[in-house]
């Protein structure tokens, strides 16, 4: 599996997939061939359906306009075979075609084309919980304690940025009000419910911020802020607003938030690695749902689960999103993503407390709710796979005729 840094990627809203994918490709395809008098890229599938509400040609432009004149085209019928966010990049010189490249945008920031996936580093010889567990039982170790491990020492400092980027940005969330950008008239919702909530006692008042940190950290996403992917833009308020809540409310000292980081991060890793953390490819359950379940991972760790109740957190938590579909109104980040994300980190401290009560055994392994996923996700219509062409996209198109 790749290292955590391929998975907790510091940048800016509103899609890994649609904004930071594309513009990283954009950079490495003008390293590749620089010098062209123009430039044409090609966009396929779900990237072209939703590209505009993600701003996918804005993060194209801003790569290579400043170097030389840019076409994009869009081909929203058109699906590539190997992944749904397919996009080919040409140079030009007139009208010949000086060099060409075929990649793709795969979930979370990340690149990978037919040949092999790109900016891959194996640095964990296991890549399935099972196996992790087994370790770990034969070591008397954590998760925590495995990443460290196979990362070595070096990756606490990088776990410690991506927690202050994740704390800055629900410090941003909850401080800005107002309409969010793209057109659908989505007010900012974090400030209200952080001080609605501050009205209440105890189990509602938890309740509360929880959904307020994680409002404030999707809204800060949908507006182009500065976010971590956990695993994917989309689904970035989950993972932040859980730890956020108990490192507040219950005193947690930094190390042991950001050992939680590593544990749920190694759940994350295992999906990306044996299914999918893209919308566009196995729908919201692979985004969202992922979250929950890294964010239940985390949850049970730090209230002192053992191993087996931990993936009994994260299991339960991604079962109970098999077929949640992708289909954001206007092909924005917005609805029904914002209020999904804070319904999920509630969800994971719900997986979180009915593991705990158990012994850790139970009857589907995390394992395999991974596999179930992807071939949920593969069954998955299109159209409900981050295209805005069916669910609640399609209802808002008929509301408007």
């Amino acid at each position: 599996m790749d290292s955590l840094r391929e998975l907790y990627k510091i940048g800016y809203g509103p899609s890994s997939s649609h904004t930071m994918g594309p513009q990283k490709a954009a950079l490495r395809f003008l390293e590749m061939y620089p010098g062209a008098e123009r430039y044409r890229v090609t966009l396929y599938g779900s990237l072209a359906a939703t590209g505009k509400g993600h701003m996918t040609d804005t993060a194209i432009e801003k790569a290579i306009a400043p170097t030389a004149p840019v076409e994009i085209v869009w081909k929203p019928d058109v699906f590539l075979p190997f992944h749904p966010n397919g996009m080919l990049f040409e140079s030009l010189r007139g009208e010949e075609v000086t060099g060409s490249w075929t990649i793709y945008s795969v979930g979370g920031g990340s690149l990978a084309n037919e040949e092999s996936r790109l900016e891959r580093r194996d640095v964990y010889p296991l890549d399935t919980v099972e196996e992790i567990l087994a370790w770990c039982d034969a070591n008397g170790c954590a998760f925590w304690e495995y990443v460290e491990q196979c990362e070595g020492p070096g990756i606490w400092d990088y776990l410690h940025q991506v927690w202050e980027v994740m704390c800055a940005a629900i410090d941003s969330g909850l401080n800005h009000e107002g309409v969010l950008p793209g057109g659908l008239g989505v007010r900012r919702k974090a400030a209200t419910y952080y001080v609605k909530a501050k009205g209440y006692t105890a189990s509602l008042n938890s309740r509360g911020k929880i959904y307020a940190y994680a409002l404030a950290v999707s809204e800060e996403n949908a507006s182009g802020g500065r976010i971590v992917t956990a695993p994917t833009c989309g689904s970035c308020g989950v993972l932040p607003a859980v730890l956020y809540h108990l490192y507040t409310s219950r005193d947690f000292r930094e190390i042991r938030i950001l050992r939680a980081l590593a544990t749920a991060g190694l759940f994350g890793n295992v999906v990306k690695t044996n299914a999918s953390i893209s919308g566009a490819e196995v729908g919201c359950q692979g985004e969202v749902g992922v979250a929950c379940a890294m964010a239940a991972a985390a949850a049970c760790q730090l209230f002192g689960g053992t191993p087996a109740q931990i993936e009994y957190a994260a299991e339960m938590a991604l079962e109970h999103h098999l077929g949640l579909t992708c289909d954001p109104v206007c092909g924005l980040v917005q609805v029904p993503c914002i209020e999904r994300n804070a319904v999920a980190a509630a969800r994971a401290l719900d997986a979180n407390i009915f593991a705990t009560y158990s012994d850790g055994r139970h009857t589907v392994s995390f394992d395999r709710v991974v596999e179930v996923m992807k071939e949920t996700g593969h069954d998955i219509p299109s159209l409900y796979k981050e295209t805005s062409e069916g669910g609640l996209a399609k209802l808002r198109k008929r509301e408007q005729k």
